[in-house]
């Protein structure tokens, strides 16, 4: 266990390896498996990688966005969300070519999971560890998700309410296309009622209040979940440098029309490229973590006609169509809208990453475990247009441990292992250990009892008449069934003994566990922020940096 400086008292550590169920990133992040090394290039455990690509982005500068260009956008977009002078100074750092770490996320109601907190915290930890080693500035960036059209993925979050009970907090599609996130307008009122939902499931503290009104000030400059979501991001993070950018911004999108054009014009190569990789990864006998469809443009474009509706392109008979047959563009007309109307066009998992590294002059990008593998089938496609995949760079997790949890889990004799993997198991071991009664043994003593007296009487009355052996055995397991049934009863007066300790034993697994996943994947940040105000991310932020992720259990 660590312990560092911390805000108020002393901050607690502890390594714990929670598998990420990726063979492949775990090969990757581990250097296990040498064949992996030719999928990425680079590897952030590797001191000289960080010169070798940074010295690769110097060479480059022209082959990418003109920086000054790329500075005015995003300082457009960052201002709407009254950013701090940090990140106003990171873009500037932009504007003279300054290179940067960038990870993304969806945009999520009220910042969506934990692991989104996690991740900006990751980008910056690189970033900072970054500019120690090269000695020049290195600019965190998150890459909202903008143009994804999942609504379902990105409309909830979860809280922890005063009832100790975890809270789904959503909002409903506007009417209308299924267009993106950053396109689905959400009106005022609606924040309203949001933000009063919040306000009711959130138990009281000292830090509600002023939480509240900076979420409802992000929410008054917000008309979508992406506005709001970088908002939040820049309420945060915008002290520690974090420039936040929408991948549906239309000035973004501006300046992404020279590679738009490129990734039409040689899409059947990169398309080669992808399914050359697909084989590799399934030869060395991983599992693909994303679809690499036979005639896939790997571009989505935006339906003007219908709404601005987010459609995947796919190539038949010289066409680029969409499965319906309500869109059919020859490449001369897309390539046109490329040139003309950008924002029209979007790119899907495989095309993101070669947009990201021409937009941007990546030193390395954060990606979680899901990531890490899809981008495995992304370099044969950086090679074939000249571009050189980034470092790529775990994701580092983490658990909050409260105090009162950490105390009861002492009490209970419960490690995060017992919770993460076996809780329901060690719960009834602990009521079980509590049945001085031995009320198990007794009624199974009973029961066998029972059957053994009860055995002779069958066969005594199937002896008088065969048929009664059938009516003999329906009467036994109908005894059997009350005697289990006043066991069951027995047990539950038993246990109702035990409540404040059962409660106890939820909360535990409510905290760290919830639903039976990961607390990253699950639990909001509000629910923290309520409680701590920003101490907790602040503790996050002190957490030494780890440039092969890993998780760690902090004990707030």
């Amino acid at each position: 266990m660590n312990d560092s400086g911390g805000t108020g008292r002393a901050m607690s550590t502890e390594v714990y390896h929670l598998s990420s169920a990726q063979p492949l990133t775990e090969a990757y992040i581990q250097q296990s498996d040498e064949r992996i090394e030719s999928l990425f290039g680079y590897h952030p455990e590797k001191e000289q990688d960080w010169s070798r690509r940074s010295k690769r982005l110097e060479n480059t500068a022209a082959s990418r966005v003109e920086s000054v260009a790329l500075a005015e956008a995003l300082r457009d977009y960052n201002t709407k969300f009254q950013t701090a002078p940090e990140a106003q100074a990171s873009i500037n750092a932009i504007a003279e070519g300054a290179p940067v770490i960038v990870g993304g996320q969806q945009a999520g109601l009220w910042s969506g999971p934990l692991m989104v907190v996690h991740k900006a915290v990751s980008i910056i930890g690189a970033a900072k560890w970054a500019t120690k080693q090269l000695g020049k500035t290195v600019v965190p960036v998150f890459w909202i998700a903008g143009e994804d059209h999942d609504w379902d993925e990105a409309n909830h979050t979860y809280v922890l309410t005063a009832e100790q009970e975890l809270r789904k907090l959503s909002v409903q599609r506007p009417e209308g296309a299924r267009t993106s996130v950053s396109r689905t307008v959400i009106n005022e009122d609606t924040w309203k009622e949001l933000l009063a939902e919040l306000e009711q499931s959130l138990p009281h503290s000292e830090f509600k209040p002023v939480m509240l009104e900076q979420l409802s000030q992000a929410a008054e400059r917000s008309q979508s979940l992406s506005d709001l979501f970088a908002g939040i991001l820049t309420t945060l993070f915008g002290k520690e440098g974090l420039v936040v950018l929408d991948a549906d911004d239309s000035a973004i999108r501006k300046l992404e029309a020279p590679m738009f054009r490129k990734l039409i014009e040689q899409n059947d190569e990169l398309e080669r490229a992808y399914v050359a990789a697909a084989d590799k990864v399934k030869g060395f006998g991983y599992e693909l973590q994303a679809d690499v469809v036979p005639g896939s443009a790997n571009l989505f474009v935006f339906q003007a006609a219908n709404g601005n509706e987010r459609t995947l392109l796919h190539k038949l008979e010289g066409k680029f169509q969409d499965r319906k047959g309500q869109v059919s563009l020859s490449k001369e007309e897309l390539l046109q809208l490329a040139d003309q109307e950008p924002s029209q066009l979007s790119n899907n998992v495989l095309t993101r990453p070669l947009m990201q590294d021409y937009l941007l002059p990546v030193l390395g990008t954060v990606l979680g475990p899901g990531e890490i593998a899809y981008w495995a089938l992304t370099g044969g496609a950086f090679r074939h247009l000249d571009m050189e995949m980034p470092i790529v760079i775990p994701r580092m997790s983490f658990t909050l441990v409260e105090g009162t949890v950490a105390k009861h889990m002492a009490k209970y004799e419960l490690t995060f292992e017992d919770v993460a993997t076996r809780f329901d198991e060690k719960k009834q071991h602990w009521l079980t250990e509590q049945d001085q009664l031995s009320i198990d043994e007794r009624f199974a003593a009973v029961k066998q009892s029972f059957n053994d007296m009860y055995g002779p009487l069958l066969e005594l009355a199937s002896s008088v008449q065969p048929g009664l052996a059938k009516l003999g055995e329906t009467n036994r397991q109908k005894i059997v069934e009350q005697i289990e049934y006043l066991e069951s009863k027995t047990k539950d007066a038993h246990n109702k003994q035990y409540e404040a300790s059962i409660r106890q034993l939820d909360r535990i697994a409510l905290s760290l566990w919830p639903s039976g996943k990961p607390q990253e994947r699950v639990s909001n940040m509000t629910s923290y922020w309520n409680r701590y105000g920003l101490t907790w991310l602040e503790k996050l932020l002190e957490v030494p940096y780890e440039r092969t992720g890993g998780h760690q259990i902090v004990y707030l």
